[in-house]
């Protein structure tokens, strides 16, 4: 037994967008997601398992740090995107992680074209960026429960 986890690529945007393209040759379900993940928490697992279970391949978009400060503020990420997308990478239920610089997800959405876009249960359909583009394409958005009591922010706040 190796002691080596299988990791998923970290992937540029034009690299996913192929992989995407390849995946639906195959005719393979894509389902997308996107967040900081700035400190992992169950909540997190919890909506990538959710999303996972929507389709046949799990795509992650995660923010850069320079969007992580522009979005959060000045003390954040906590975490920065190379141990971020290590973490991502090592979860059985992601195929593959995307490092956009934007604040939004929107051109990585519309490069992927994913057939399931997930945010968790805090969103609306109609919040989220990138649902005209995927319902447009003849996919579909999906929100998610969360798990109540996880939040980023509240941890770092009750360390503070």
């Amino acid at each position: 037994m190796s002691n080596f986890v299988k990791r998923a690529p970290v992937l540029t945007i034009e690299d996913a967008a192929g992989f995407a393209v390849d995946l639906r040759k195959q005719g393979k379900k894509i389902v997308f997601t996107n967040g900081c993940f700035d400190l992992l928490h169950p909540g997190h697992l919890e909506v990538l398992e959710q999303s996972r279970k929507l389709g046949d391949s799990l795509f992650v978009g995660v923010n850069t740090d320079d969007s992580v400060v522009r979005l959060k503020g000045p003390s954040r990420p906590i975490q920065l995107l190379q141990t971020r997308t290590a973490i991502l990478s090592s979860l059985r239920s992601v195929d593959c992680v995307i490092p956009f610089s934007d604040d939004t997800p929107l051109e990585l959405i519309k490069k992927i074209l994913p057939d399931v876009l997930v945010k968790g249960g805090d969103y609306s359909v109609e919040q989220v960026v990138g649902a005209e583009v995927v319902i447009s394409n003849g996919g579909k958005v999906e929100i998610v429960k969360l798990l109540d009591g996880y939040s980023t922010t509240s941890t770092i706040e009750k360390t503070i």
